[in-house]
């Protein structure tokens, strides 16, 4: 007797099967999610609201002085109107068939509305121009009411700004014409996935929304990204130190020092092979070192920045030197790294120490006058909260840090990837700079209570002795070796006019090329990509006012890295045969990128 056939389910069965199964992980999670909350809320108890940053206040002080004008909260208002009556007529025009100027037109760039249908669809036009009109007219009215200080004002900007991002119909199933599209089209599907991916992130947030970016299982730390192949020659309880292989036969006598940001991790000079900073600069001939934090617990709630600088970048000269028997290195600071480098180039100074014979800063604050947007975040105030946080734990979560960061650019950071996992029940593409971005580390309370009160609050750091490390007192213009900055035109995080006047502080011979894009893109910008550009000044010259400098400077195609890679090369042009990092001065710990790097803040301190 011959076996039963075992058909195949129909599709609209598979559909059905894949749908019940959807909907119990989202009822499983959503049961577990909600028990936990209110396990949380009972052991914390009624608590007072609170308002740590300022927002409340800000936003009285506003309206205050916003109602006190009430001709102009008037005239404000009929502008509004008359826009709305544009529209009106634009719409009617459109329906009788004609083909009228739009009133409101998204900026360049804003990928928001890059779907036909918020062009082509008459109801998803009016919707898109209708939001357009009401941000504007938001925006101008908070941003122009007189009176408020400098620091409340950009408070009311700022989150004036988060509030018009978060109510873009872009935003909502049902007024995204895309959404709205797949929603018809599977049945509902992508909502219920949607709210499957936003239990998971709230559960694997512990609580808390944790936005996944990218897939962050299609990437592991030395096998598809953080690659270039090296060995861990030194390390200390702060950081490890690691050195490259090299690929040519010579190489240049000064070593290259890298100092990374300890707020995110070094390996964003070193993605994949054809994007990766380290990797280009082991082809060029330098023997490459980079520092490697160490991702914090409780136990260095007491790490200060003179640890960092002693520690870390002073302990790494004296293990590159040793390793390599050189007499003078390199050295390169990425942002906050290059704060440090600026930090210890002026303590080097002061103690006759020449042992770095160049520095470079990628897109690095000296000059704290200009914070750019961050500025929002650092008052005293917050900085006091902040303080009691992190004494309460030792340290400043990693997390809490990247939702600074993101709220930037939130509809490039945040709200693309709801559009994307909740709305259309998407998973996160695989991204590398993604997964780095979402590979955030904690910071010591110590040291960045430091940081935020001499660098953001006091501005010491420009003034001479305003800044004491390791017993001496640091004074920028003692430092008399020659400084090649790059600073990017789009940087929201280290404003390119900031780090100009911070350049100015330093009076030996400095370079400074301002590059295309922004924090990150314009910085890992390889020259095989010929993207972006930057402009420079043939004279070199640097009058005090930074448009002075631009207006006078060039745009050349490509990429900064060949210009450095010239100017470095022009400091010292000598070469001495390669050198191997398994045949130095120090024994091989462990292959790079080594363990520090790969302790992720999913995973909690112990």
């Amino acid at each position: 007797m011959a076996a039963p056939k075992i058909e195949a389910p129909k599709p609209e069965l598979a559909n059905h099967q894949e749908m019940a199964k959807t909907y119990a992980e989202v009822a499983q999670r959503a049961s577990k999610l909600l028990n936990a909350h209110m396990q949380r809320e009972m052991k914390k108890g009624i608590q007072p609201p609170s308002d740590e940053l300022g927002v409340a206040q800000a936003f009285m002080d506003m309206m205050n002085k916003l109602l006190a004008n009430p001709y102009r909260l008037a005239q404000n208002q009929m502008n509004l109107v008359w826009d709305y009556f544009s529209l009106w007529q634009h719409s009617m025009q459109r329906m009788w068939g004609l083909s009228p100027d739009a009133v409101a037109s998204p900026a360049t760039g804003d990928k928001r509305f890059k779907h036909e249908d918020w062009q082509d669809h008459f109801l998803f036009d009016f919707v898109k121009q209708s939001y357009l009109i009401a941000a504007r007219h938001i925006h101008d009215t908070v941003s122009g009411v007189e009176g408020l200080d400098e620091g409340t004002q950009k408070k009311v900007n700022f989150y004036t700004r988060q509030y018009i991002d978060a109510i873009a119909p872009s935003n909502f199933a049902l007024t995204n014409p895309e959404v709205f599209q797949e929603t018809i089209r599977s049945h509902g599907q992508n909502l219920i996935k949607g709210f499957n991916n936003l239990l998971q992130d709230v559960e694997e947030g512990d609580g808390s929304l944790r936005i996944r970016m990218t897939d962050t299982s299609a990437f592991e730390l030395g096998k598809n990204v953080a690659t270039t192949p090296g060995k861990v020659v030194f390390q200390n309880e702060l950081m490890q130190l690691l050195q490259y292989t090299p690929t040519t036969a010579k190489v240049s006598s000064r070593p290259l020092l890298i100092v990374p940001p300890w707020i995110n991790k070094y390996y964003v000079l070193d993605l994949r092979e054809k994007n990766s900073y380290i990797k280009w600069s082991v082809d060029q001939g330098h023997t490459v070192f980079v520092i490697s934090w160490v991702n914090p617990d409780v136990k260095m709630a007491g790490k200060g920045f003179d640890d960092y600088m002693s520690e870390g970048v002073l302990a790494a000269v004296d293990a590159v030197i040793e390793q390599t028997g050189a007499k003078e290195i390199n050295a390169a600071g990425y942002c906050l790294g290059g704060t440090l480098l600026g930090t210890t180039l002026a303590y080097m100074a002061a103690k006759k120490d020449k042992r770095i014979a160049s520095g470079t800063f990628f897109t690095s604050l000296l000059d704290f006058s200009q914070p750019g947007e961050l500025g929002v975040f650092i008052d005293e105030e917050q900085v006091q909260a902040l303080e009691k946080k992190m004494a309460e734990r030792g340290y400043l979560e990693g997390s809490e840090m990247a939702g600074t960061f993101n709220m930037l650019r939130a509809n490039d950071l945040i709200w693309s990837f709801v559009v994307n996992n909740y709305l259309l029940g998407k998973d996160p593409f695989p991204f590398d700079l993604l997964y780095w971005n979402s590979d955030s580390t904690r910071l010591p309370a110590k040291m960045h209570s430091f940081y935020l009160r001499k660098m953001y609050l006091e501005n010491a750091l420009v003034k001479p002795g305003g800044v004491e490390v390791c017993g001496v007192k640091i004074d920028l213009s003692k430092i008399k070796v020659p400084c090649y900055f790059i600073s990017t035109v789009e940087d929201h995080i280290a404003p390119w006019k900031s780090t100009y006047t911070g350049a100015q502080r330093i009076s030996s011979d400095v370079r400074f090329v301002l590059g295309g894009s922004g924090h990150i893109a314009g910085i890992v910008n390889p020259p095989a990509a010929n993207k972006y550009g930057f402009w420079v000044r043939d004279d070199d010259k640097r009058p005090e006012d930074c448009e002075a400098w631009l207006e006078g400077a060039k745009h050349q195609a490509g990429s900064w890295w060949t210009d450095w890679q010239a100017w470095v090369k022009a400091q010292d042009s000598t070469e001495v045969a390669a050198r191997d990092p398994a045949k130095g001065k120090f024994k091989v710990l462990e292959d790079a990128p080594g363990s520090y790097v790969k302790a992720r803040l999913d995973k909690s301190p112990k």
